[in-house]
């Protein structure tokens, strides 16, 4: 069972991979994690993003633990991008996790679940910079993580099964070494309501998101700097019901006022030490 289209349609079925040896035992300035980084931590915090979406009823498949040195490939979002057809492989532009792809590979494979595309040569692109809007248009930002050559190769893959792709330039913010993604700016939360950082938010997407229909709501900027925008990086497991990391009041309470409801899950030490969120922990195979 797989297809996914949609940012918000009820999660189903979810591929996790659990924290592997190369995360546990990962060179923190190598690998551009922050002082929070704590492997002692990781495992519990991910054991609890996994229980809530146990208890969503969302089916959990494991991906092999084997991380293969790449400590960031518990992140299962990145390297491949769920579509109705089938994956795209990616290639991800982050220099250590190059070739992680290839275990997303082997977990479809396993899966019987047909491989589209991949991103090939030169092109550069990781699924966090990619937003489904709707079911035939998505969002992709070009910025340090995925480059002009892996946007053309996404559209022409995508044009196949009639989706359309728009692409947006992303800011500079902290540097190329930081992890800077189009879902870092932005969270849809219910189908038609979005968590965006209006200061970074590119023009165009704002637009295109207003014509589209979409309340924007902005995320508090203290909340985000504080977490280094991980605050703004919220799950939706159906529409209107999202999980985010704790420690975050003010986030929310601005999604709870626009009616959004909230779960919680201590992250500190996996999602802002790591750079990544609860949407970068969950590789969604099945939405509907």
């Amino acid at each position: 069972m797989y297809g996914v289209s949609s940012m918000t349609d009820p999660l189903r079925r979810v591929a996790l991979r659990r924290p592997g040896s190369a995360l546990l035992n990962a060179d923190a300035a190598l690998w551009h994690y922050g002082p929070g980084f704590d492997p002692e931590r990781v495992c519990a915090e991910h054991a609890s993003l996994t229980n809530l979406l146990k208890a969503a009823g969302v089916e959990i498949v494991w991906m092999d633990n084997d991380d293969k040195g790449i400590a960031d490939a518990v992140f299962t979002y990145d390297a491949s991008l769920m579509t109705p057809k089938g994956a795209i492989l990616m290639s991800p532009g982050k220099r250590l996790r190059a070739g992680e792809q290839e275990l997303h590979r082997a977990f479809y494979a396993s899966q019987d679940i047909p491989i589209l595309g991949e991103i090939k040569g030169e092109g550069r692109a990781e699924a966090g910079d990619t937003l489904w809007l709707d079911t035939q248009t998505l969002a992709v930002g070009r910025g340090f993580r995925t480059n002009q050559g892996g946007i053309e190769q996404l559209k022409a893959l995508l044009a196949s099964i009639d989706v359309a792709v728009y692409e947006f330039d992303l800011p500079v913010y902290h540097g190329a070494e930081a992890c800077l993604h189009l879902m870092s700016l932005v969270s849809i939360v219910d189908t038609k309501t979005a968590l965006v950082y209006a200061p970074l938010f590119p023009v165009g997407l704002w637009e295109l998101m207003g014509a589209l229909g979409f309340n924007l709501i902005e995320t508090p900027h203290s909340d985000f700097a504080e977490s280094i925008t991980l605050s703004n990086n919220v799950l939706a497991i159906s529409p209107g019901q999202c999980i985010m990391i704790n420690g975050f009041p003010k986030t929310k309470n601005t999604l709870e006022t626009a009616g959004i409801g909230v779960q919680v899950f201590d992250g500190n030490a996996l999602c802002i030490g790591c750079e990544g969120g609860p949407t970068c922990l969950t590789l969604p195979l099945l939405r509907g």
